[in-house]
């Protein structure tokens, strides 16, 4: 895609301004593509093994891996004290992995390695748009590492992949299906190199909080993974540590203190709406505690008969509301 953005757009002009030889190319940019591309086939293998919401749950660890190999590769100065903040994350992360009903040590050895090489790449990443050697923007940054990326995955995949693979399992996924995956991708990566590029990588990976939140919510009630309430546990822990980390004692306490005011002043003047919204949040959690129970199976029916009975009770109370 960027081949073509450069071909036949102009968006990528800047990259004539880019000092690029052969030698620069293979020294900054192909061990960008190698981490890339290690970090996606290690990602993609680790869903072969674990559930959804356990690897998300281990992906909180990344920022802890990032903020290491910038220490090690001297983007940013160590510091224990930023180093005994992130370790609740890993705390967090340890109590999850002990509470894992369908803990596979081959998957967790492959989402440990696809962590490694993310906080790899994303460093030097960091490291490329801020030197003063290069100068390059974001997407022009991706132009040049990509290609590289696409080469080891596609030798990648014609050794491991191609000789089992037949074009039926094509056909059954999925031509739209298969493009549409290719684009989000795409936008992905650009939106990733243009959020570093304007911050880091550490704040890039601590922005993807919520979505872990949203995937671990989604592979609970659409694909049904068991989630233990020792893993509700220590992923909560996981979360509070990277919201410490992210904005601080005093941050967290002025937003505390913010929202508590707005949605005081929120019910004095909307009652009926803030009762709603209260009605479903709290819905919204039970469903996820019970369809974690469910997965899990213990006692399924009596989780069924839970969940009517919330909807119910929710249609009395906004009934009753209005």
């Amino acid at each position: 895609m960027t081949q073509l953005l450069a071909r036949f757009t102009t968006v990528l002009d800047s990259r004539k301004k880019v000092p690029m030889t052969g030698k620069i190319y293979l020294r900054a940019i192909v061990p960008i593509g190698v981490m890339f591309s290690l970090s996606l086939i290690c990602g993609n293998l680790t869903y072969l093994y674990l559930s959804v919401s356990f690897i998300q749950m281990l992906k909180a660890t990344t920022p802890v891996a990032v903020l290491i190999v910038s220490w090690i590769r001297g983007v940013s100065p160590a510091s224990m004290k930023t180093l005994g903040n992130v370790a609740l994350i890993v705390i967090g992360v340890i109590i999850a992995s002990f509470g894992e009903i369908k803990f596979v040590f081959i998957g967790f050895m492959f989402q440990l390695g696809g962590i490694i090489f993310e906080a790899v790449r994303l460093v030097m990443v960091e490291k490329l748009l801020s030197s003063a050697e290069f100068k390059m923007d974001p997407l022009v940054s991706l132009y040049y590492f990509a290609p590289a990326c696409a080469i080891i995955n596609g030798v990648t995949a014609v050794i491991f992949e191609v000789p089992r693979m037949h074009w039926s399992d094509v056909e059954r996924v999925g031509y739209t299906v298969l493009l549409a995956n290719a684009m989000i991708a795409f936008l992905l990566n650009v939106s990733v190199v243009f959020l570093i590029g304007r911050t880091s990588g550490l704040v890039m990976t601590l922005c993807g909080v919520l979505k872990d939140i949203l995937l671990v919510a989604a592979s609970m009630l659409i694909f049904a993974d068991p989630v233990s309430p020792l893993q509700f546990f220590g992923y909560s822990i996981a979360l509070g540590g990277l919201v410490y980390y992210k904005l601080g004692g005093d941050k967290i306490k002025e937003h505390v203190s913010g929202g508590t005011r707005a949605w005081g002043e929120f019910g004095q003047k909307r009652p009926v709406a803030r009762k709603l919204t209260i009605g479903i949040m709290v819905f919204g959690v039970i469903v996820l505690i019970l369809g974690g129970i469910g997965g899990s199976g213990v006692a399924p029916g009596a989780t069924d008969r839970a969940k009517g009975a919330i909807g119910a009770i929710l249609g009395q109370e906004t009934g009753a509301a209005r």
